[in-house]
């Protein structure tokens, strides 16, 4: 295994995830991808279709049962890592998931919401993270991604013409237009996790990125066929970004939001 690039990708099974896990399982460099999903079917499902796209690759993919929010499940897929590869040279944490749309449809409170968009896209990753240390350190190139989103950026909220940021009308309550207060708090926060382990592992050697995909058409918010509406591109688009980070073609934006276009301003 010294000779391939050890890559683990949370939430590898669908969305951004996937098209990752696409661009470096197509990739003529040598990479085995630990493909994280919930369960072992949504792994080897993602797994055929892409193997299926690109039958003559002869990197690996392997799948892993991994659900982010369960102690008990980062703790078997490190056990399981660990034992089969000895390392990770890059970690994407991807997993991650947008709520705020649940409350009009009634299935979470407003604390529910705020508390589980928390737990998913910051918590959650936040332990993961820290169980899979030990595995990055042992990589003699070790590097650590966390996915965030255009919509983290607190410069970027002042620009109206987005219609997420729109004033809304005077009254109580506020009706109409994409709000999704709590995922993009989340976000913000994951940016400062970011900031946080680039800090704590600048002297182990350790690359650390946040990388912000653009506005794609994934199933994140539950509709995409809705979001392709809004002017939302292909999810195809994120592979090449993250590869290029991965490979090293982003190295002087350490410790930064990385886009397709540049640097998101914090």
């Amino acid at each position: 295994m010294a000779n391939t690039t050890i890559v683990l990708i949370t939430g590898a099974n669908t969305g951004i995830g996937y098209q990752v896990v696409r661009a470096l399982y197509s990739a003529d460099k040598p990479y085995t991808v630990l493909v994280g999903a919930r369960s072992t079917q949504k792994a080897q499902d993602a797994i055929a279709a892409i193997q299926g796209e690109f039958p003559s690759s002869s990197n690996k993919l392997v799948p892993i049962v991994l659900d982010i929010e369960s102690d008990e499940s980062i703790q078997n897929a490190y056990e399981a890592v660990n034992s089969q590869f000895g390392r990770v040279d890059a970690l994407v944490n991807n997993a991650g998931a947008q709520f705020d749309l649940n409350v009009a449809s009634g299935s979470l409170d407003p604390r529910e919401l705020w508390a589980k968009s928390w737990s998913v896209n910051v918590t959650s990753t936040q332990i993961l993270t820290s169980a899979f240390i030990p595995l990055l350190l042992a990589s003699s190139n070790p590097r650590l991604l966390f996915v965030t989103s255009g919509t983290a950026t607190l410069a970027g909220s002042e620009n109206q013409s987005i219609p997420m940021n729109r004033v809304p009308d005077a009254g109580w309550p506020k009706q109409g237009g994409l709000n999704i207060p709590a995922y993009r708090s989340a976000k913000t926060g994951l940016n400062m996790m970011m900031r946080e382990w680039d800090r704590v592992l600048k002297n182990d050697g350790v690359k650390v990125f946040a990388i912000s995909p653009g506005f794609l058409a994934t199933g994140l918010g539950g509709n995409p066929e809705m979001l392709k509406k809004m002017g939302a591109g292909d999810p195809a688009v994120a592979g090449g970004l993250f590869r290029d980070v991965l490979e090293g073609g982003r190295d002087g934006d350490v410790g930064k939001v990385v886009s397709r276009d540049g640097v998101q301003p914090w």
